[in-house]
C-alpha cells in the first residue's frame, strides 16, 4: 500500500485566467483549457498535473497520490477507512475527469484533502512548453512536492507514515521568536521514488491550505530563464535563489495568483533509500534564500 508519487494537485481558483497566465507565461507549463472556465497544465507526458478549478476561494483543494496497483490502492482505501477516517469513493465519471482508473477521497488529521488513485490513462500528447522549457523531472519521481499545514503534525506525519507507507527524510524546527521555545516542526517524508521529499508537514494552520509546491526542472538555464521571466511579466520572487541544505536543490520562490508560493528549482538530491538514515537539519540552505535564512 505504499504510495508510489505525487501524481497531481488540484487548486481552486477565484481567477483561473491568472492561473492561466502565470502557468504558461511565467512557469512554462502547458495550458489546457477546460469546459468549466478553468484551466489544467501538462508538464510531461501525463494529461494534466496540475488542476485550476473555478470557485468561491484561493485555496489548494487536494493531492493526487498514485498507488502502483489495484491491490495495493484497495490496501490503502482499506487502511484509511479503519484507522476511522472517512473514505469517499469516487465514481467512473469522477475517475474519468482525473484521467485515473480508480479514485477515492479522504483527509489526514489535519484537515488536508487526499486523492488516492491508481491506473494512468494517457492521451499521447507531447508536452512542449510555450517558453521553451527544456523539461520537468518528473517520471517515476511524480510531479514535484507540496509543504501542507499540519497544526496536528503528529498524527499527521503517523497517518502518511502508518497508513500510505511514507518514509522519513529529515525533519527542521522553524523559530518563532519566543525564548525557550524548540521552534515549530517540519517534517520532509518520501513516497516509494527516488525524490527527497513529496511532502512536508508544517506545524501551523495556513491560510490557503498550502506552505508551497515545488517543481524541478531540468537545466540550471530553465531556472534562470525563469527568474527572468518573473521580472517581464511582473511575477513577484518570494524567495531569491539559493540551494537548500537538506535536498540540495537550487530553487527560488515564486508567489502564485493564489498566495502561496511555487518552489522552482533544480538539481535536487535523487536518494538511494537501501541504506539512507532520517537526517534532523539546522540550517535551511547551504546558501543564499536570504528571505528564509534572516540575511
Amino acid at each position: 500500500m505504499t504510495v508510489s508519487s505525487l501524481g497531481y494537485i488540484v487548486i481552486e481558483s477565484k481567477d483561473p485566467a491568472a492561473w492561466r497566465n502565470f502557468g504558461a507565461d511565467v512557469l512554462g507549463l502547458m495550458a489546457v483549457d477546460t469546459p468549466d472556465g478553468g484551466v489544467r497544465f501538462r508538464m510531461d507526458d501525463r494529461p494534466f498535473r496540475i488542476a485550476i478549478v473555478p470557485g468561491q476561494e484561493d485555496r489548494f483543494f487536494a493531492a493526487g497520490w498514485e498507488l502502483p496497483s489495484r491491490e495495493a490502492f484497495d490496501a490503502a482505501v482499506k487502511a484509511v477507512a479503519e484507522s476511522g477516517a472517512a473514505v469517499e469513493h469516487g465514481s467512473k465519471e469522477e475517475a474519468a475527469d482525473r484521467k485515473v482508473r480508480a479514485l477515492a477521497r479522504c483527509q489526514d488529521p489535519s484537515g488536508n484533502r487526499l486523492e488516492l488513485y491508481e491506473g494512468r490513462v494517457q492521451d499521447y500528447t507531447p508536452f512542449v512548453s510555450p517558453t521553451g522549457v527544456s523539461g520537468f523531472v518528473t517520471g517515476n519521481m511524480g510531479m514535484g512536492h507540496v509543504v501542507l499545514p499540519a497544526p496536528k503534525v503528529e498524527e499527521t506525519r503517523a497517518f502518511y507514515k502508518t497508513l500510505l507507507g511514507f518514509g522519513d527524510t529529515d525533519e527542521m524546527r522553524v523559530p518563532i521568536g519566543v525564548p525557550d521555545h524548540p521552534g515549530l516542526a517540519l517534517y520532509f517524508l518520501h513516497c516509494d521514488n527516488p525524490r527527497h521529499h513529496s511532502v512536508a508537514l508544517f506545524e501551523a494552520e495556513i491560510p490557503g491550505g498550502l506552505v508551497h509546491l515545488m517543481l524541478e526542472v531540468e537545466k540550471l538555464d530553465d531556472l534562470g530563464r525563469c527568474i527572468d521571466r518573473c521580472k517581464r511579466q511582473g511575477a513577484t520572487i518570494a524567495i531569491n535563489m539559493g540551494r537548500h541544505s537538506n535536498d540540495k536543490m537550487v530553487s527560488s520562490y515564486i508567489k502564485s495568483p493564489s498566495g502561496f508560493d511555487v518552489e522552482y528549482g533544480w538539481d535536487a538530491w535523487q536518494v538511494d533509500w537501501t541504506d539512507y538514515v532520517p537526517t534532523k537539519s539546522e540550517i535551511f540552505s547551504l546558501w543564499g534564500h536570504p528571505e528564509m535564512n534572516g540575511g
